[in-house]
């Protein structure tokens, strides 16, 4: 960004050239990269395109749009993909903040402020995702993003090294908090109301799919509960290194052709923007070479997702049935379940919910490859990287919000069914370990299981012990937790 004080000059007549020849006839001008003289458009005689050039030569640019020669031949080289693999509107978003924060910090430098004010202007636009049709590349293209750095309106000079990294870091730090962590939080919130409200229901327990000693169904949401508040707490450790920005680096990580202050100014200016503490990078070869925050970040996704899949399996297991299955749970009923079946109901906001988690775990994959392959001064996975961790973000931070709404908030207990089948359990047995026993139990539990009679009529039967001792012994509500 930084230029000598001729250049300032000759830009800003330049774009008063601009500014004159776009309130006369039919002559258009843009500011190319590289370079900073303006040009004229030819423009073609439809009217539809007009004619513009790069190193390569010329090449038709549809009129409508603010982009130029090269952002048209890579939608030529890449067709990869389709509309549904554009560049994630978040990074435009935050290349829009990052372009105003280094144009309002290099007004401080001595950049002409009509020139600084017209950029601010287009990334304001780019900003408020305003001019979202006027970037059409996907991210299946140059691995540094260099084509997506461009800004519309004016291309003022930088390099996409630098500023596509830093792009990439605002865009899932807003990503994170404006998305992910509030669904969480939301889930969390919820499943916490559940657990208070199902604190007294003694149900029975289960390992290894099988049945097991008493616990509240409350104590087995308050595990959901804790599951989604590590969730969060490993999110938000992540975020330190997110918060380091590349700006500042340019090309290899040197700073070449800043100015002494410029990094820090700018990440100072974006925190300012978005209110989060951003900071410039302490290394900005790392910054440039490696993409270790993200692929952290992606990990503590990935352990999200985890956490989702088993919350969303346990609960839709739970809530199996409604005669045949566990039923323990009665699940909101959304929508029909079938087309042949008349009045079934299936979990499909569990369903969601864990396909949302194994695409998390998919992305991470990628991720982690990407991540790892940042060569010498530069890694050229950048898209690909930021791809996926802003839509492992969205996903969870979506997912979340549905699977409360629509499933957690209208979850009910089904006392009868719980009760019918923790008083069935031989796994109550356990409470006879301390009194007779863990062989005379174990005789006690396989014999009722063989000969289909209840604990309490077998353990009198085997003579281990009275009916009386029995009921003071066996006690499910006693269970619950150490003496």
């Amino acid at each position: 960004m930084h230029r000598s004080a001729r250049n300032l000059q000759r830009f800003s007549a330049d774009l008063s050239k601009l500014w004159a020849a776009q309130r006369s006839s039919s002559l258009r001008y843009i500011c190319p990269a590289p370079g900073l003289q303006l040009r004229p458009l030819r423009m073609a005689s439809s009217e539809s395109f007009r004619i513009e050039s790069d190193t390569f030569g010329e090449l038709r640019v549809p009129s409508d749009k603010y982009y130029g020669a090269q952002t048209v031949r890579s939608t030529m080289n890449f067709k990869i993909g389709g509309a549904s693999e554009r560049m994630p509107i978040q990074v435009i978003k935050a290349f829009g903040i990052l372009k105003k924060a280094a144009a309002d910090v290099n007004k401080d430098y001595g950049l002409d402020p009509k020139i600084a004010d017209a950029v601010i202007k287009a990334a304001d636009e780019v900003a408020a995702g305003k001019l979202e049709d006027h970037f059409p590349l996907v991210v299946w293209q140059t691995g540094s993003g260099t084509k997506s750095s461009s800004l519309v309106l004016l291309h003022v000079l930088q390099s996409s090294n630098d500023t596509f990294p830093t792009a990439m870091h605002i865009a899932a730090a807003k990503e994170v908090h404006e998305v992910l962590l509030p669904g969480l939080q939301t889930l969390h919130d919820a499943l916490a109301a559940k657990a208070e409200q199902f604190k007294d229901i003694i149900k029975i327990g289960r390992t290894h799919t099988q049945d097991a000693v008493p616990l509240s169904l409350g104590q087995e949401f308050g595990g959901y509960v804790q599951q989604v508040k590590y969730s969060i707490e490993r999110v938000k450790a992540a975020m330190p290194r997110v918060y380091e920005l590349a700006a500042g680096g340019t090309a290899v990580g040197t700073g070449l052709n800043t100015r002494i202050g410029f990094a820090e100014k700018v990440a100072d200016k974006v925190a300012a923007l978005t209110g989060l503490p951003f900071i410039t990078a302490a290394n900005k070869f790392e910054a440039l070479a490696a993409h270790d925050a993200l692929v952290e970040l992606s990990g503590a996704l990935n352990t999200v997702s985890v956490s989702m899949m088993k919350i969303a399996n346990d609960i839709r297991f739970l809530g199996s049935g409604p005669r045949s299955g566990l039923g323990e749970l009665i699940l909101p009923e959304n929508e029909p379940g079938s087309s042949i079946m008349p009045g079934k109901v299936n979990p499909t906001q569990c369903e969601a919910m864990t396909m949302v988690a194994a695409q998390v775990m998919g992305n991470h994959v990628a991720v982690t490859v990407g991540g790892s392959n940042g060569h010498f001064e530069l890694n050229v996975f950048k898209p690909m990287i930021i791809k996926n961790v802003l839509n492992s973000a969205r996903l969870l931070g979506d997912a979340s919000v549905s699977f409360t709404n629509n499933c957690v908030s209208g979850i009910e207990a089904n006392t009868e069914r719980i009760n019918k089948l923790m008083n069935e359990s031989l796994m109550l047995v356990t409470a006879l370990n301390p009194h007779i026993g863990y062989d005379k139990a174990a005789t006690i539990a396989k014999t009722a299981h063989k000969e289909g009679l209840t604990l309490k009529t077998t353990a009198v039967k085997l003579g281990f012990l009275t009916d009386e001792q029995f009921e003071q012994w066996v006690r499910p509500q006693d269970m619950l937790g150490p003496k």
